[in-house]
């Protein structure tokens, strides 16, 4: 399929939040978050030829930028070692940060940082309200699979939450 860059720049500045998010979930550096993104406007650019019309735009740019993502961070960890350190500033899943739960929002990101790659992209999709097929679509797993595993992640997460509070307290 043929696209004039106009018409691509229009899709991207269509869905340039699955970029932020993405990048977001998967870099903590600001910086390496700018290579990411602009990596996956270049993997996007150079296979959009083979673009299946019969899934959304969406769906299509989450697979790609997660695959671009997760091989980021595979290289990024190789390259740095496994270790993460807790101090370091937690994920944004979203760029508005005015958000009155910031708090929560604060918590629920570290939460998910802390979630392995496919999790990761699995409650990214998630909470973009996907539905189970098309998450499986993205992801190339089993739409039973994806609900099975997602019903695992919300248990983890509210557990997570829970014992925060309690914590406080």
């Amino acid at each position: 399929m043929k696209i004039s860059k106009s018409n691509f720049l229009e899709i991207l500045k269509q869905h340039e939040k699955i970029l932020f998010k993405v990048s977001n979930a998967y870099c903590k550096d600001p910086e390496d978050r700018k290579d990411i993104i602009q990596d996956i406007i270049i993997q996007l650019w150079s296979s959009f030829d083979k673009y299946n019309p019969n899934y959304k735009f969406s769906t299509w740019i989450y697979r790609i930028a997660l695959n671009v993502a997760i091989s980021h961070y595979r290289k990024e960890h190789k390259r740095k070692g496994s270790l993460v350190s807790i101090d370091e500033e937690l994920i944004e899943i979203t760029e508005n940060e005015d958000d009155d739960n910031d708090s929560d929002l604060e918590k629920l990101n570290y939460f998910i940082s802390d979630l392995d790659k496919l999790n990761k992209a699995l409650i990214l999709l998630y909470l973009e309200n996907y539905s189970h097929h098309d998450i499986s679509g993205i992801l190339g797993i089993s739409a039973t699979n994806v609900a099975t595993k997602i019903n695992r992640i919300k248990k983890r997460l509210k557990a997570q939450f829970e014992n925060s509070i309690t914590q406080k307290t």
